[in-house]
């Protein structure tokens, strides 16, 4: 019987702290290659006066190689400056063991698109950035506490909170620990 109930509580135990599995957007194998990528995931949001800003993050992996997307949205009722990522654009990630980790972008230059509405601007920009192979592995051992993006023209850091509860949708996330959670889904 003192079997029987210790392998009960180490089944409890162990399902209770397995991972769960990989959600994709997209996942795709043809004669082309594989590309999967995972849902965007909502990192900072800021809302001020009449502006909002969002960044959400994506992981791709296209033929075994992992990519982080990032995505910005901006609103206002204002001008919206445009913030373009080119060759020389980074994320760099500070984590609480006290390392950064570098994101390089790819080299595409992009400045978004910038879309009106009646009362609202609003500019929606993406970037794709490569991991360095010796950095990957840092990402899943420690939570992200701020965020640097290097622009064109600009430089913007944002802190990385562990959990937001978006004003945007009411729904709950955990920012500082989406790579913990998340890269291993594109390995």
């Amino acid at each position: 019987m003192k079997h029987l109930i210790a392998f009960a509580f180490f089944l409890l135990t162990f399902t209770s702290f397995a991972q769960k599995d990989c959600e994709y957007s997209t996942n795709v194998k043809d004669s082309i290659g594989t590309y999967k990528v995972t849902p965007e995931y909502l990192i900072t949001e800021k809302n001020f006066g009449n502006t909002s800003n969002y960044i959400f993050f994506s992981l791709a992996q296209t033929d075994g190689l992992p990519t982080l997307n990032l995505l910005s949205i901006q609103k206002s009722k204002d001008f919206i400056k445009a913030n373009c990522f080119d060759k020389n654009s980074k994320v760099f990630l500070q984590l609480q063991n006290g390392k950064v980790v570098t994101l390089i972008h790819i080299n595409q230059e992009n400045c978004g698109t910038l879309l009106h509405e009646k009362e609202y601007n609003n500019r929606i920009n993406t970037g794709i950035f490569m991991f360095m192979k010796d950095n990957f592995e840092e990402l899943k051992k420690s939570p992200v506490t701020i965020m640097r993006i290097k622009y064109l023209t600009d430089v913007e850091d944002y802190i990385v909170r562990g959990e937001i509860v978006s004003e945007m949708n009411g729904k709950t996330y955990k920012p500082a620990t989406y790579f913990m959670e998340n890269i291993r889904c594109v390995e």
